[in-house]
């Protein structure tokens, strides 16, 4: 069991951050985003490259010409899944008039996390050079850590992280860091509790909105409410959304629906001035 404390409490970090173990339907709900990615990929998006390895491609969604665009980072823990699985969060943006892109990128433990970060980085870069705007860059679970980062860095306007895991040292000590293979000094500097936050006197967005469903552990939870708080009292524009009745699975739900209030916030922060 891998243990940890927060206000003097015991907990099981296991238990708390494999959402795999914890949601035992997880398989249900992941073989249907295989089905409708598959689904939204019949419209056929471009293939857009962002470096030379076989993994550093991405979808693009197009709404229009000139349209805004946000690139979604997917999950995993940076260990599993790619692309080919998200595709079936574009079509509710697009209707919307927002491009989407989703960028895969390579996988522990073939690569250090900060590897993933700096293909994640050449792939905002791409979007921004091409559409000559910072985009909005949103993501879930470890994508919403990615998220966070490239707002940390000025590469997004603005950045709407779902379930997101900010705090990386509570993974030291469970099997999901098997793979990462994290120690307490990187897991520190990875960490974007631990970044600079985003400088409205620089370029670059100072929105961070985060999301996270209701029925995720109380360390998910944790997560999103302690990042809001941390940047928003440093001067960051912050939110937390709670989505009742989501689990870690569930929570992307929202982002089937053109209508719902995921969707509408990511048109918002993609179409602010």
């Amino acid at each position: 069991m891998a243990d940890g404390a927060a206000g003097g409490k015991s907990i099981d970090l296991e238990a708390e951050y494999n959402n795999r173990a914890r949601v035992p339907d997880h398989q249900t709900v992941m073989l249907r985003w295989k089905a409708d990615a598959e689904a939204a990929r019949a419209t056929r998006p471009v293939e857009l490259p962002y470096g030379p390895g076989a993994r550093e491609v991405m979808d693009l969604f197009e709404a229009s010409e000139g349209a805004p665009v946000a690139v979604f980072l997917h999950g995993g823990y940076w260990q599993a899944l790619d692309r080919s699985w998200f595709s079936w969060i574009a079509p509710a943006l697009v209707a919307r008039g927002i491009s989407v892109a989703i960028p895969s990128y390579d996988l522990a433990p073939s690569v250090r996390l900060g590897r993933i970060l700096m293909q994640v980085r050449d792939a905002v870069e791409t979007v921004r050079r091409r559409s000559g705007a910072r985009p909005v860059v949103f993501g879930h679970s470890a994508g919403g850590h990615m998220a966070a980062a490239m707002l940390s860095e000025g590469r997004a306007s603005a950045a709407l992280a779902i379930s997101g895991v900010f705090d990386l040292e509570p993974l030291i000590p469970t099997s999901l860091n098997i793979a990462l293979g994290l120690d307490a000094m990187e897991a520190r500097a990875l960490s974007v509790t631990n970044w600079p936050v985003p400088d409205g006197s620089a370029p670059g967005g100072t929105t961070l909105d985060c999301w996270v469903g209701g029925e995720e552990s109380a360390e998910f939870i944790r997560q999103s409410r302690d990042m809001a708080a941390l940047w928003g009292g440093r001067g960051v524009e912050t939110r937390v959304e709670v989505v009742q009745g989501a689990d870690h699975f569930t929570v992307l739900d929202p982002l089937r629906d053109a209508r719902s209030a995921m969707v509408q916030r990511v048109a918002d922060l993609a179409t602010a001035p």
